[in-house]
């Protein structure tokens, strides 16, 4: 099994990098993790809506650049789907069963995905409706991807 984050931006924050290294190294008895970061487009403070597509557009044509057709996509998006941990657990169960061993995850940047990157998503996934900085978002999903795994094992850890 191959899980990739796909993330817009840089991660800067050695506290941040250190909690996704841990979770990375847990996950890798289960498969190949990789997390990709795309550069974010340098964004003013007020832009206007087309400005704001713009930005969008390029920073989504840098996300489907790392993206390769047999892959099982996810998109972060506040809009999409919510669900639990025992229901994300079980999704990636089905989603292996049935022939996708390829799973990425994208994470837009402070502006959300271009409608490139959700059109080609095959699901779109939804931690709340709160607004959370990309870099702590891939410490959660990161984080939620190990749980999912540790559930499906009948681990404790969930508990």
């Amino acid at each position: 099994m191959n899980i990739k984050i796909i993330g817009v931006g840089k991660l800067k924050e050695k506290y941040f990098k250190d909690g996704i290294a841990e979770y990375a190294k847990r996950l890798g008895r289960f498969g190949k993790f990789t997390i990709v970061e795309v550069p974010d487009e340098k964004a003013p403070e007020s832009l206007s809506q087309s400005e704001m597509d713009n930005v969008k557009a390029k920073e989504g044509a840098r996300i489907l650049g790392k993206i390769k057709d047999k892959e099982y996509v996810y998109a972060l998006a506040i809009e999409g789907k919510e669900r639990s941990s025992e229901d994300f657990s079980k999704e990636l169960t089905q989603l292996v069963t049935y022939g996708h061993s390829d799973i990425t995850f994208v994470i837009g940047g402070s502006l959300g995905l271009d409608a490139a990157v959700m059109k080609r998503s095959n699901a779109q996934i939804s931690f709340g409706k709160f607004t959370l900085p990309h870099q702590l978002m891939r410490l959660v999903l990161t984080e939620q991807i190990y749980r999912a795994f540790m559930i499906n094992e009948g681990s404790p850890y969930h508990k």
